[in-house]
């Protein structure tokens, strides 16, 4: 996706976290910890020992604003910025769908960092925190996505893993979170179903994003041409459980399945993309 020049971007809350790059804690138990399990069921490896007993090197972290960062241009120039600009219109766009709607924190990283729901390394991948209603990002990650996960990692690549957590949020704040058992992996299993939601969320951010406008009244984001879609739906590919599980040189199996197929991703992100986040129930779809 290209920013409009001219958009003002500085409403998103992004700040850079420098400090602290080695080291992880299992303090607060949670969502590092379920985390660290997915990472086992996608790829059939033992990494437990991404959790600890307690933090260790880095130092004291320290939080800056990306002040740099105050128009689309600054976006389409600078990934830091690029990750203000997204907050920002994500948050235009939910403020209009969610009576109430709390804007989430969007902390950018480098190796390591301290959350609501523990400290983790950047092998958890992105992440959303619930308690400090957060989302964490080592942007060194959009490489991955490239050079490990086979995506074509264009921006709307990007902004599609950054949509997906505000998704997650969303889910957060609105109940759907609530009661789940995320014990459980499988192909139809609640762990799926709140990934493949969030998958839907993107898409309908997506579809509206186009529209969506800053204080002036000047929109975000220019049209969405077919490439940028392609390299939504490359990035959505990339990380479906099957192909995360061939690329991890083991054989595909549904049972351990925590995020859904590639092929489901897809058609849950051009679901919302075509219809809006009231196609997104997933919990009450038959099949996935």
């Amino acid at each position: 996706m290209t920013f409009n020049e001219g958009a003002d971007i500085r409403g998103g809350k992004v700040r850079r976290r420098r400090g602290r790059t080695a080291g992880v804690a299992a303090g607060g138990g949670g969502l590092v910890v379920l985390a660290v399990f997915l990472i086992g069921q996608f790829t059939g490896v033992d990494v437990s020992g991404l959790l600890g007993g307690g933090t260790s090197g880095g130092g004291q972290a320290s939080d800056t604003a990306l002040t740099q960062c105050e128009t689309g241009a600054d976006a389409n120039e600078q990934l830091d910025c690029r990750m203000q600009a997204a907050a920002t219109s994500l948050d235009d766009y939910w403020a209009s769908e969610v009576d109430g709607y709390p804007q989430p924190e969007l902390i950018l990283f480098e190796g390591a960092v301290d959350t609501g729901c523990g400290s983790a390394t950047s092998a958890v991948g992105p992440f959303y925190c619930p308690p400090d209603q957060t989302v964490y990002i080592d942007t060194s990650f959009f490489e991955d996505l490239r050079t490990r996960f086979g995506s074509s990692g264009g921006s709307l690549a990007q902004l599609y893993v950054v949509a997906h957590e505000w998704g997650h949020h969303i889910q957060n704040v609105t109940g759907a979170m609530d009661g789940l058992d995320t014990s459980q992996a499988g192909p139809e299993s609640d762990g799926v179903r709140l990934e493949l939601q969030a998958d839907c969320y993107a898409g309908a951010w997506v579809r509206a994003a186009q529209e969506t406008t800053d204080a002036d009244g000047d929109v975000f984001l220019e049209p969405v041409t077919s490439a940028q879609l392609a390299d939504a739906l490359s990035a959505a590919e990339a990380v479906g459980d099957d192909r995360i599980q061939e690329s991890a040189g083991g054989g595909v199996n549904p049972e351990t399945w925590t995020h859904g197929a590639s092929e489901q991703r897809q058609e849950w992100f051009t679901t919302g993309l075509e219809n809006g986040p009231g196609s997104c129930d997933t919990f009450s779809a038959s099949t996935l």
